[in-house]
């Protein structure tokens, strides 16, 4: 009922706006690919729908739905180029539930919940992008506040964010010892968005400097020296989503394919009638069965309380890989 509730959402209210978000787009407009009015009627239909707060605690206004049906919500929403997230983002949402004191869930979570605060998370680095544990951004305990400084790159929705969880080093020790999180509020001194990075498909991410940016004792998310696991959490969270989102983006694809291959004809006969083209039907269709099983496994290993770091690897992999395929085989062309 959810995944068919979001479908209709998609079809009725985003399919239609997708030719204003794309003109806008190759328009160079990377700042936002809707304006603000079509956001405030996004959010409040969906609102209206009771599609806010999905995966969210019930005790924060949530319904508290599992891995496994928000896996089916991200599949639908993929299936447009148009680029709205169901309030809240999940990924920082499940890391806040997880680790946050009682005081951050009221003062970040409930409002995050709510939609009146938006959040970004700051991993990456110049030097460690793909190797969360290599990170060097540093974090030193001053007269009761923490100091940071460090260098972050490709962070989304950095210049819009409310707060950002930002994982730094605390002291020395192994790799994974001693990275902890921070949040850190919008307009802190020593937070330094240093420029916007275009991305492709229209969006942008930022690259964020931290300069002798001081936060308070209670702005650690979780334990001093102990994040690394949290932020796994955090991005096996997001992985599962870029898995149903690939999902969605190849359903989308091939039902566009196999619309047109229907009406063309070459030499007297349909395209869909021709061998060839029926061979990359079955072999995309497979691709994306294949897919969604694997999501929905490492989708319901999370619901059951296992940690399916291995199997999310080889979802975000795989998944977006066939996206990808879909747009180089041969029969793809039909549809361009």
């Amino acid at each position: 009922m959810i995944q068919q509730t979001v479908a209709k959402f998609v079809d009725r209210e985003l399919v239609p706006l997708e030719s204003d978000v794309l003109n806008r787009r190759m328009a160079g407009d990377s700042e936002r690919s809707l304006t603000e009015p079509q956001c405030e009627r996004l959010r409040s239909v969906s609102k209206e729908l009771g599609l806010w707060g999905l995966d969210a605690p019930v005790e924060l206004g949530g319904q508290d739905l599992p891995a496994v049906t928000m896996a089916t919500v991200k599949e639908e929403m993929g299936r447009t180029c148009v680029n709205f997230t169901l309030p809240p983002d999940s990924p920082n949402l499940r890391m806040l539930n997880a680790i946050g004191s009682e005081a951050q869930k009221q003062r970040y979570l409930r409002p995050y919940i709510e939609g009146r605060m938006q959040s970004a998370i700051a991993i990456s680095e110049p030097g460690a992008g793909g190797d969360p544990a290599a990170l060097k951004t540093r974090a030193v305990l001053d007269s009761g506040q923490w100091v940071i400084n460090g260098r972050k790159i490709w962070i989304s929705n950095a210049k819009h964010a409310d707060f950002v969880i930002v994982m730094a080093r605390v002291g020395e020790g192994s790799r994974r010892n001693g990275i902890t999180s921070f949040i850190v509020e919008k307009g802190v001194a020593g937070f330094i968005i240093e420029r916007e990075i275009p991305m492709i498909g229209g969006s942008s991410t930022y690259e964020i400097l931290f300069d002798d940016c001081r936060v308070s004792e209670d702005a650690v998310l979780g334990i001093v020296g102990q994040g690394y696991i949290p932020m796994q959490l955090r991005l096996l969270t997001r992985r599962l989503e870029m898995g149903s989102t690939a999902i969605g983006i190849a359903r989308r694809a091939l039902d566009l394919m196999c619309e047109y291959a229907k009406q063309r004809e070459t030499f007297g006969v349909k395209l869909a009638d021709r061998q060839a083209i029926q061979w990359w039907i079955a072999d995309i269709s497979t691709r994306i069965h294949a897919c969604r099983l694997m999501v929905h496994d490492a989708a319901e290993r999370l619901d059951l309380g296992e940690n399916p770091v291995q199997e999310a690897s080889m979802i975000k992999v795989f998944a977006t890989e066939m996206a990808v395929v879909l747009g180089t085989v041969p029969g793809f062309a039909l549809v361009r």
